[in-house]
């Protein structure tokens, strides 16, 4: 594990960073709770809980501004779950999503780990990077809690 900022420069001027201080968790929560599928509804402290506790890679336009993320939960051994990736609609089509997943894996601290999981809807886009469905679903189990039974809307937001 390295405590150092990974960077990462891309074309048009955008760049990754993991760079905490660098993240915008009210920009973060805004996408995750209003556009996303997987997360609308989240309330802004549990999106900061979880940025505090993962490896985030901040994806960022020319001006600084942050348009997007990938956050990685791991145990810097063996496994990481790569979860909440999007870019920003009006950046999309740029190959920027690609290349904030490409960022993940050549990450020094996740290269060698056995297992990346992820859940997605769009298994086609991971493909490339050799993700695959599971060898052997009936040997994993999940929890899952429906998002509106924990994150009920404020009154008002829709």
């Amino acid at each position: 594990m390295t405590d150092e900022p990974y960077q990462v420069a891309l074309a048009e001027g955008y760049q990754i960073s993991t760079e905490r201080s660098r993240l915008e968790p009210l920009a973060i929560w805004a996408f995750l709770h209003r556009q996303s599928e997987w997360a609308h509804g989240i309330p802004y402290d549990v999106v900061v809980r979880t940025l505090e506790a993962s490896l985030n890679f901040g994806l960022f336009s020319p001006d600084d501004e942050q348009v997007g993320l990938a956050r990685v939960v791991t145990d810097y051994g063996q496994f990481a779950y790569l979860c909440d990736v999007y870019v920003l609609p009006e950046h999309r089509g740029r190959g920027l999503g690609r290349a904030l997943v490409a960022a993940v894996l050549a990450h020094p601290s996740l290269v060698s780990l056995r297992r990346v999981a992820l859940d997605t809807a769009i298994p086609g886009f991971y493909e490339p990077f050799g993700f695959r469905p599971l060898d052997t679903p009936a040997q994993h189990l999940e929890r899952l809690r429906l998002a509106e039974s924990l994150w009920p809307a404020p009154p008002g937001d829709g």
